[in-house]
């Protein structure tokens, strides 16, 4: 939905299976907001192109760049993206994000879950994730965990931190909210 105020992007970021999705559905019904989830592109490209090519990669950031640019200009209300972000690889994407939000008076707000990697076993297995091209076993999490690093924080931004190992989806919403 369109307003006359800047958008507002919310940049839920966190390992795989740490409940991105579950917190951004439950985000968005007390706020609003529309959610962008990842696998959108994800899912629109691995029929193409391999996931962790160059090629998948270079095309996915091309087409989430332009979707919140576009939202950007439009100012509508807001988006809520979930992304597993990962230190170093994802820097330049994230300044590509901020120029192109602030370039419209956007603002991006960070948010990062995290839960232990036990929890994470857990969930991972979850029927949630079946409908999507998801981590789904253990030891695919351990795998995607060894490949790249997903715990650090974005270490240029301000970003809201949460463990939600212990809390519902939510709790965690509540949280973002205020």
């Amino acid at each position: 939905m369109k307003n006359n105020k800047p958008m507002k992007l919310i940049y839920l970021y966190g390992p795989p299976a740490v409940g991105k999705l579950t917190v951004a559905n439950e985000l968005s019904q007390i706020t609003g907001l529309q959610v962008f989830h990842n696998h959108l592109t994800v899912d629109l490209i691995k029929p193409f192109f391999e996931f962790g090519t160059k090629e998948f990669f270079e095309l996915s950031t091309r087409l989430r760049l332009e979707i919140f640019e576009a939202a950007s200009k439009a100012h509508i209300n807001g988006l809520i993206f979930t992304s597993c972000y990962s230190y170093p690889e994802d820097n330049d994407m994230i300044h590509e994000i901020l120029s192109r939000i602030n370039k419209h008076n956007g603002e991006v707000l960070f948010v990062r879950l995290y839960a232990s990697i036990e929890e994470l076993k857990i969930r991972v297995t979850s029927d949630s994730r079946k409908k999507f091209g998801k981590v789904k076993t253990s030891e695919g999490l351990e795998n995607s965990l060894d490949k790249w690093d997903m715990f650090t924080s974005i270490p240029f931004v301000e970003t809201l931190e949460i463990d939600n190992t212990n809390l519902t989806p939510q709790e965690v919403a509540i949280k973002i909210k205020d």
